[in-house]
């Protein structure tokens, strides 16, 4: 068992998805004030909500891959891809929750995330042998 690994991987998926949703409340905060600027005309704040998402959901991989790099693990695809489309899962499931002011993911869906990313990290090559 890699614990070190699996550690590594934790800290990085829990930085990794506080960035993330701290992008999408911010990114969703912008969309609701550009639709409130415009007088909420039909699609005013589309082009920020869709941004934001965009962002959250390329940021995510990118994110995971650095985290890993920075603390020398190498091996790190299994945690990249498959990181990033559960990302954009549950994100996406949960988008309600947190398009609205003061609104965030379930803490339970974010502490799942996470703990997911922690066993995915320890999926790579084993330098023991």
């Amino acid at each position: 068992m890699q614990y070190l690994r699996h550690a590594k991987g934790a800290l990085t998926a829990a930085a990794a998805t506080a960035a993330c949703h701290t992008l999408m409340s911010a990114g969703y905060a912008w969309s609701r004030d550009s639709a409130a600027a415009s007088g909420e005309t039909i699609f005013s704040g589309a082009f920020e909500f869709l941004l934001a998402t965009a962002a959250s959901w390329a940021l995510m991989p990118v994110l995971l891959w650095a985290g890993m790099r920075m603390m020398r693990e190498t091996g790190n695809l299994v945690l990249v891809l498959v990181g990033g489309l559960v990302w954009a899962g549950i994100s996406g499931y949960f988008i309600d929750d947190i398009s609205f002011a003061g609104g965030h993911m379930p803490v339970l869906a974010l502490a799942a995330y996470v703990l997911l990313g922690t066993a995915l990290a320890g999926i790579g090559p084993d330098r023991r042998c």
